[in-house]
């Protein structure tokens, strides 16, 4: 399945798609060709069905196959890395907390990030491991860390990497920033959920309007409806 209609696929958008892959993190079991396979086999699937079922199916089905092809990437992979991207700035509140109380503590940026990795058992300390574990195999902690930023879609995480990678290059102390990194990832998600709470009263309104309005008009107005028709 894999190697099916391989041949018609552009290097440009199975690069975006692996893109998006591998922000997913290094768990992702997705695959560009496979996907981009299951995409057109699916949007030829839907053009037929359409065609099928629906009258005036010859004008409707390219114009929605069209919406279909162009946006399943962003609404499969899009919804998935948002999701990590929050999971990713909640991880990193406490991973890097670790990471600048063990660079205090006197230990070199590699034993830290080490300790910070298996201090904690999250999203982030699983990626963190893996840039471990390419070091030890021969790759250079600077080589690493730019592989890291490819896996991680949330700016405030990328940004603490660049800082550490530049603490690494030049021998420049990184706690202070970290410190100044970690409260400004604290802020934004208290800011991100009192925004959330600030919505809850127009979700809560819309879903009454909808449901709970209609049933009680319906018990009100119902025993008169009743005894007109009787």
């Amino acid at each position: 399945m894999t190697k099916l209609f391989t041949f018609i696929y552009r290097e440009k958008t199975l690069k975006k798609i692996n893109d998006k892959i591998k922000l997913l993190g290094i768990n992702a079991h997705e695959n560009a060709i496979t996907f981009m396979n299951i995409r057109i086999l699916s949007s030829i699937l839907l053009f037929f069905v359409i065609l099928y079922l629906i009258d005036f199916g010859y004008i409707l089905a390219p114009i929605i196959v069209y919406f279909y092809y162009t946006l399943l990437p962003k609404l499969y992979f899009d919804r998935k890395i948002k999701k990590r991207s929050k999971e990713l700035d909640y991880d990193a509140m406490y991973f890097f907390e670790i990471l600048a109380l063990s660079l205090e503590s006197g230990k070199n940026l590699i034993t830290a990030l080490k300790l910070a990795s298996d201090s904690i058992d999250s999203a982030l300390s699983l990626e963190v491991r893996e840039v471990i574990r390419e070091v030890n195999l021969g790759k250079s902690l600077d080589e690493a860390l730019t592989d890291l930023k490819g896996r991680i879609p949330s700016d405030s995480v990328n940004n603490i990497i660049l800082n550490i990678r530049e603490s690494n290059l030049f021998g420049n102390s990184i706690i202070d920033t970290l410190y100044n990194q970690i409260d400004y990832i604290r802020e934004k998600l208290v800011l991100e959920q009192r925004a959330y709470i600030a919505k809850l009263p127009i979700k809560i309104s819309v879903i009454s309007v909808i449901f709970f309005i209609p049933l009680l008009l319906l018990l009100i107005l119902g025993p008169v409806i009743l005894n007109y028709f009787s």
